[in-house]
């Protein structure tokens, strides 16, 4: 809480018009999404590319705050931390696209909250299901946010996770290009980029002649 609070704080002194948030697990779109909904109100969208729907709650099986992103943007996540933010976005605003993957329960809210989504088989070729959703909801402005696991882990391993099945990198691109030139992109989130294989090479070479900790004698 003391970094949503943190973020908003900031973001409350700036009072920036465009947001670009990188680094980060995915609730680091909570702050700057909600700040833009309640400075463009309907005219904006929020479009959440994932593999997962960050839909659990504390009534979930899962409690990781990462994956309570969208419930709290919208306004189903915990009660003290929705105090916290200046509004919350509705759920006809909001759309999840490359979902494939997640625990039964926090998937049912997807549907209960009446949540639009688009897998991505529906985005294999085109865009065009979410172009012609976003154009349905009127708004000229939208935030993306862009979990990279919604890469097909068989093609890339950008994240954490391994969830094979999803878009490509170049999938990926054309989506959001194609949102870009649809409406305007006013917020902008890549979160959860860990390189996994940078780190499995640090963890191999520790230590190594040259490379790692010095010996005993200083040499």
């Amino acid at each position: 809480m003391h970094a949503l609070a943190s973020a908003l704080d900031a973001l409350a002194e700036h009072d920036p018009d465009r947001i670009f948030t990188i680094g980060g697990e995915c609730s680091v779109s909570v702050a700057p999404f909600t700040v833009l909904q309640k400075k463009y109100g309907s005219d904006l969208a929020v479009i959440w590319i994932d593999a997962h729907p960050d839909t659990d709650t504390a009534d979930t099986d899962y409690d990781g705050y990462h994956a309570m992103a969208v419930s709290t943007i919208v306004g189903k996540g915990d009660p003290g931390i929705t105090a916290m933010l200046p509004t919350t976005v509705p759920t006809d605003r909001v759309a999840l696209a490359g979902l494939h993957d997640g625990e039964p329960d926090a998937l049912a809210h997807v549907t209960d909250w009446g949540l639009s989504v688009f897998g991505p088989d529906d985005l294999r070729e085109t865009s065009q299901p979410v172009l012609s959703w976003l154009a349905s909801t009127g708004a000229g402005k939208v935030a993306v946010h862009l979990d990279v696991d919604v890469v097909d882990s068989d093609e890339a391993t950008l994240g954490l996770g391994k969830v094979p099945g999803g878009l490509t990198r170049e999938q990926v691109r054309r989506l959001i290009d194609d949102i870009s030139a649809q409406a305007d992109i006013v917020g902008f989130t890549l979160a959860e980029f860990i390189p996994r294989s940078v780190l499995q090479v640090q963890e191999m070479i520790e230590g190594l002649p040259l490379l790692g900790r010095q010996g005993a004698n200083g040499a």
